[in-house]
């Protein structure tokens, strides 16, 4: 009668030994790359949580300061760390119109409407954008002004990741297309990226090249400074004709070009003194402030005509 072969006792033994040795090495090596992925954290916070606009307002500095929170020390010292910094400003719809001179003439010759645009936008950063991610993440969270997204951005999703960088159906419409994007896409037409030769692409240009002269969008590099290990300071520089409105504050950690989370705070610009009593009463009263703003220019007018009339 054949039967299996038994192993010897101590073949099994030493395979045992070798596997509990193993695992004692994997428990003393620590945790691995998946489970320590995502462990940092970080907060801001403003100089100033409102900003007041006055007849003799021509701009103003907004200091961010910030925290690391369960940091590796090893790419600290490394600086693998970087940070971006964002302060956008209340969202439009825009219309941008291309006009062409014709007889002497300039009429219109085409426009493009644009559903949530940014009426500013400031940028700092410890490094290029380029080297500090890729050219598809920085469309998707709009880190720059080259890769701003003419549309609406998707609130944070959970864990403080934008729900913009998750996976998107090619199929589905997205929801940072811009108006005129759509348009195009429902008539056919061909439609590119921002930096591409397409129509809603030149119009996209345009209006940021016409922002950014007025000074309205702007970025720097090397604006974000580490003053410790774990603080750091960022400085945005905030134009003359800063808009009204709640102003948002947005801080992106990266790790060796990963996106990590990202934070943010509110920034509240608002008119004082004079100038936001007119505003009250034109945009409570409307009608009332029309007819005195007309009865205003005619006294003028006919007292500026006794004053300076010749005998």
């Amino acid at each position: 009668m054949t039967g299996a072969r038994r192993k010897p006792r101590g073949t099994l033994r030493n395979r045992r030994r070798s596997a509990l040795a193993l695992a004692c090495l994997l428990s003393l090596a620590g945790p691995t790359a998946d489970a320590q992925e995502g462990n940092e954290s970080f907060e801001i916070g403003l100089s100033t949580s409102t900003i007041s606009i006055t007849s003799d307002f021509n701009g103003a500095r907004l200091v961010v300061f910030g925290a690391l929170d369960n940091a590796d020390a090893r790419l600290l010292r490394q600086q693998r760390y970087d940070i971006v910094v964002v302060l956008i400003g209340p969202r439009r719809p825009v219309v941008v119109r291309e006009k062409e001179r014709t007889f002497g003439i300039w009429i219109n010759r085409g426009s493009e409407t644009f559903e949530s645009v940014p009426g500013s936008y400031a940028l700092a950063a410890t490094r290029p954008l380029a080297d500090i991610a890729r050219k598809e993440l920085r469309e998707r969270l709009s880190l720059g002004i080259s890769d701003l997204q003419l549309g609406s951005v998707p609130p944070p999703g959970p864990s403080g990741q934008p729900a913009v960088d998750q996976p998107r159906d090619k199929g589905a419409p997205q929801a940072n297309v811009s108006l005129a994007e759509r348009r195009a896409l429902a008539a056919g037409k061909p439609v590119v990226s921002m930096q591409g030769e397409s129509s809603v692409g030149a119009y996209a240009e345009a209006l940021k090249r016409i922002r950014e002269a007025k000074g309205l969008y702007n970025q720097r590099v090397g604006s974000v400074q580490f003053v410790s290990p774990t603080l750091f300071r960022a400085d945005l520089q905030l134009p003359a004709d800063l808009p009204t409105g709640t102003h948002t504050a947005r801080a992106y950690l990266f790790r060796s070009g990963v996106f990590i989370r990202e934070t943010s705070e509110p920034l509240y610009v608002r008119k004082s003194g004079f100038e936001s009593y007119i505003d009250d009463i034109a945009t409570r009263y409307g009608i009332l402030y029309g007819v005195g703003a007309v009865l205003l220019a005619i006294f003028t007018g006919w007292f500026g005509r006794l004053v300076f009339k010749r005998d």
